[in-house]
C-alpha cells in the first residue's frame, strides 16, 4: 500500500466499526417482496470454521481465537463458511459534477463520499467472502476491475481509489459496453452518484431490466438541500460550463421546489424498476445510506 491509500484514509474510525453490524444482502433468493441475506459458500462469521486470518482493527473480539493468541503472542480472527459468493460489482459516477462539495466542508465532495462508501462495500464484501469489483464512469470512458475476493484485491480497489478524480461528462453508449459484457445476472450492483445525468439512471435501469440487482445511493450536497445563500452569486454548472447571475434568497424557494420534484420523479423511476436507492448529503454520516440500503434497523440513529 502507498501513503494515501489505507483504509483509515476512506473510513473513518467509528464508521468502520459500526460496519460490524451490516451486512450486503440480495433479495434474488427470495423475491422482491422480501429481502434476505444471500446464501453462500464463502467465508463469514459463522457456521464451519474454514480458516485463520490476521485481525484487522474493526473485527468483532469474540472471532478472535485467545488460545491461538496464547501460543503466538498475535491476533488471528477465526473465519467460518457460509454457502454461495455474492459478486458485488461498485459503479462510481466519476463525472465533473461529482467534484462538487459544501463551502462548510472544503475537500469533503461527492467523489470524496463515493470513495468511502466504495471502500465500506468492498470491507463489508471482504468481511463477508463474497468476491467484489470496481467500476469508475466518467468522460474519458470506464474503467473496471472485476471482482475478487481477498485482502489483496480491496488494496487493489483503494489504490484505484486514491487516483481517482473527476472529468468530464458521463460515457458514450460505446464506452459502456463493458457493463453490459461483464456484470452477471443475479449480480449485486450499486451505483454511486449524483444521478444528475439520465445516463446514470438508465444504465440503473437497464442493468435492473436484465435482471442485475441494482443498489443506488444519490450524493448531495448540504447546500443542495438548504440552498443558504444570500445576496449575488454566480452559480456555474461543472459539465456545461453555463453560468446563472442571481439573488440567492429570491433564487431559494423556486430552487427547493424543483430540486425536490426532480428527486420525486427519480425516485419514482427507480421504484418502477425496481432499485432500492437512498440518498446522502455531505453532512451526514458515512455509513447511513448502506444502513437504509440494507435493511439496518438503527439507521433513523444516523439521521
Amino acid at each position: 500500500m502507498t501513503t494515501g491509500s489505507s483504509i483509515a484514509d476512506f473510513i473513518p474510525p467509528q464508521v468502520r466499526a459500526r460496519l460490524k453490524d451490516l451486512r450486503l444482502t440480495s433479495r434474488r433468493a427470495v423475491g422482491l417482496q422480501g429481502l434476505g441475506l444471500h446464501h453462500s459458500r464463502s467465508r463469514g462469521a459463522g457456521l464451519e470454521f474454514a480458516q485463520y486470518r490476521a485481525y484487522e482493527p474493526g473485527d468483532e473480539l469474540r472471532q478472535v481465537d485467545w488460545k491461538l493468541y496464547a501460543r503466538s503472542d498475535r491476533f488471528f480472527v477465526r473465519e467460518a463458511e457460509r454457502e454461495s459468493p455474492l459478486a458485488v460489482w461498485i459503479l462510481i459516477d466519476a463525472t465533473a459534477s461529482m467534484a462538487q462539495e459544501d463551502a462548510a466542508r472544503p475537500g469533503w465532495s461527492r467523489l470524496s463520499a463515493a470513495k468511502g462508501l466504495a471502500a465500506c462495500i468492498a470491507e463489508l464484501a471482504l468481511r463477508q467472502g463474497d468476491r467484489f469489483g470496481l467500476v469508475s464512469l466518467r468522460g474519458d470512458g470506464v474503467r473496471l476491475i472485476a471482482p475478487g475476493a481477498s485482502v489483496r484485491q480491496r488494496d487493489r480497489i483503494l489504490l484505484e481509489l486514491h487516483a481517482l478524480s473527476a472529468h468530464g461528462h458521463w460515457p458514450s453508449a460505446e464506452q459502456l459496453r463493458p457493463l453490459w459484457e461483464r456484470i452477471g445476472a443475479g449480480d449485486l450492483v450499486v451505483l454511486l452518484s449524483d444521478l444528475f445525468d439520465d445516463g446514470a439512471a438508465d444504465v440503473a435501469t437497464r442493468l435492473a431490466a436484465a435482471r442485475r440487482e441494482v443498489a443506488a445511493v444519490q450524493l448531495l450536497t448540504a447546500e443542495e438541500r438548504d440552498f443558504p445563500f444570500a445576496g449575488g452569486h454566480r452559480f456555474r454548472d461543472p459539465e456545461s460550463g453555463e453560468e446563472l447571475l442571481g439573488d440567492g434568497a429570491a433564487m431559494r424557494g423556486e430552487f427547493i421546489a424543483r430540486f425536490a420534484q426532480a428527486r420525486r420523479e427519480l425516485n419514482a423511476r427507480l421504484d418502477a424498476s425496481g432499485i432500492r436507492h437512498a440518498d446522502y448529503f455531505l453532512d451526514q454520516p458515512l455509513d447511513l445510506p448502506l444502513r437504509r440500503l440494507f435493511g439496518a434497523r438503527d439507521a433513523a440513529e444516523y439521521a
